[in-house]
């Protein structure tokens, strides 16, 4: 059995008092895929942000490689061959791969200027050594989204890593880009590097896991061998119950007939969309299915006013709309949960109230002033309704856990009392216990009478809310399919890649 590259035992951290880590035994064996999995706010990122010096224990040991460290900056982890990836990528996109790569580091020459071509020559090897061919002189900005990934991990692998750790790297990657991240991922691990993989998609993690360590409340609850988990079992720990399958299609018996509460006719807007019909009814859940780039998310920012239409008509019950802006639409009663809660659904350093209240200025304010009564009426109402983990209602949303900061977007716009609910993404990054939570939720909106408009990634969450699907391709859609026409995943997944 091969030795250990991390071994962290009995750790213990605390912030303002609150313990979030209580005794967390982990370790990555060298050349291991290691997933660590577990709900929003189990303490996954805080352990690795003690292992890549971000954080100080409060007690515990850390070893790497068998020697005892104390890390006290990334750069220390870094010199130990410790190396974070984040699911927020830090780099610059106007530069070129191999300048990112170097970022800090930069090769000079004799008389100590910048040589480009040093650093160009050495990138074209580091991604040799990956099994990649990558034009180090390609401005990031120019390359798709999977080529960041690429070059986050060169620049792990240029300060000499051996363990990388990986933060929902798949998040923004289409199916295709996955896979070419697993195969990159399993020709690290036969050069020895060793890989903490965490995620919320179970699927993946079964596909690229070679052990798993589940966390529950900031505790270690199991560490086992793939081979000898069910993914019941890793949900099972995970929650702290055996949960019911909620992602799991439910027939609603629709009115075929019912009131026709959106229209959208011949929408053009900018590159992406080429003439877009689509017809929305009450208490129906309509699914949005496309590759990255196929348009999914400049429709839905389309009708809510975000990107500017060019051409075309939105009719809300049928009467026109405004498209010049969120306010028209928002007044017409459409809410968007955004693709990105960080920089487009939330102020993060302002609190849970302030960032829930917002949408609701207006409503709550009489002479420039907001009822801070009636402001936290509300906001404890959406807090107990979406069982939001928080210590008080003016606790920054940057403390929150990804989960509880998607549950105060989503509370944000509720709180608005709109008849139609467009999300993009709304369970990305988020645990499966969270997933469930949203899924249900969904269906209680659209029961109410209400309609929605979905978009996600994963095939199975679209099959397991949407009553009808369209799939989309260069703008434009493609296909339309009622439920009972996707017997299983693999028809949605032919028909979003166009195979019939």
């Amino acid at each position: 059995m091969p030795s250990p590259a991390v071994c962290m035992r009995g750790i213990v951290k605390s912030f303002s008092g609150v313990r979030v880590l209580d005794q967390v035994d982990f370790e990555v064996r060298g050349g291991e895929i290691h997933a660590l999995v577990g709900g929003n706010g189990a303490g996954k990122s805080t352990l690795m942000k003690i292992l890549e010096g971000v954080y100080s224990l409060d007690e515990g040991t850390v070893e790497v490689e068998g020697r005892p460290v104390q890390f006290r900056s990334s750069r220390d982890a870094r010199g130990a061959g410790i190396a974070m990836i984040f699911q927020e990528f830090s780099l610059i996109p106007t530069l070129t791969v191999a300048q990112n790569v170097f970022l800090t580091r930069e090769a000079t020459g004799r008389i100590g200027l910048i040589d480009d071509r040093e650093a160009e020559r050495r990138t074209r090897e580091l991604f040799g050594t990956m099994g990649l061919d990558v034009d180090p002189r390609r401005s990031l900005d120019q390359l798709p989204t999977t080529y960041r990934q690429l070059t986050e991990i060169a620049k792990a692998l240029s300060q000499d890593a051996r363990v990388l750790i990986m933060d929902e790297p798949t998040s923004s990657l289409a199916r295709t880009e996955t896979v070419q991240l697993f195969a990159l991922m399993q020709r690290l691990k036969s050069q020895g590097i060793s890989i903490v993989y965490i995620s919320h998609r179970m699927e993946e993690i079964f596909e690229v896991a070679d052990r798993i360590t589940v966390l529950r409340d900031g505790r270690t609850v199991l560490t086992e061998d793939l081979a000898n988990l069910t993914m019941q079992k890793v949900i099972d720990g995970i929650i702290g119950r055996k949960v019911e399958q909620t992602l799991e299609y439910r027939d609603r018996h629709l009115d075929s007939n019912a009131e026709v509460v959106l229209e959208v006719r011949g929408l053009v807007s900018g590159s992406k969309l080429r003439g877009v019909d689509l017809v929305l009814r009450k208490g129906e859940i309509v699914g949005l299915a496309g590759l990255m780039g196929s348009g999914r998310s400049e429709l839905v920012r389309a009708i809510f006013g975000i990107d500017r239409v060019e051409a075309g008509e939105i009719h809300v019950r049928g009467r026109p709309i405004s498209t010049a802006g969120p306010r028209g639409a928002v007044a017409a009663g459409i809410a968007l949960i955004p693709e990105d809660r960080r920089e487009q659904g939330l102020v993060v350093d302002h609190t849970i109230r302030e960032n829930l209240l917002m949408p609701l200025l207006g409503r709550l304010s009489r002479f420039g002033l907001v009822d801070d009564g009636e402001g936290k009426r509300v906001t404890d109402s959406f807090i107990e309704r979406l069982s939001i983990k928080a210590r008080s209602i003016n606790q920054p949303v940057r403390m929150l856990s990804g989960g509880n900061q998607q549950k105060v977007v989503i509370a944000k716009w509720l709180a608005t009392e709109p008849q139609i609910l467009i999300m993009d993404e709304p369970t990305a990054g988020v645990d499966i216990g969270t997933k469930g939570e949203i899924v249900v939720m969904i269906r209680q909106f659209a029961d109410a009478g209400n309609a929605v408009i979905f978009i996600s990634s994963e095939l199975p969450e679209l099959l397991a809310v949407s009553d009808r699907v369209l799939v989309m391709r260069d703008g434009r859609v493609e296909r339309e399919l009622t439920r009972g026409e996707i017997h299983a995943e693999e028809d949605l997944h032919h028909a979003v890649q166009g195979v019939n």
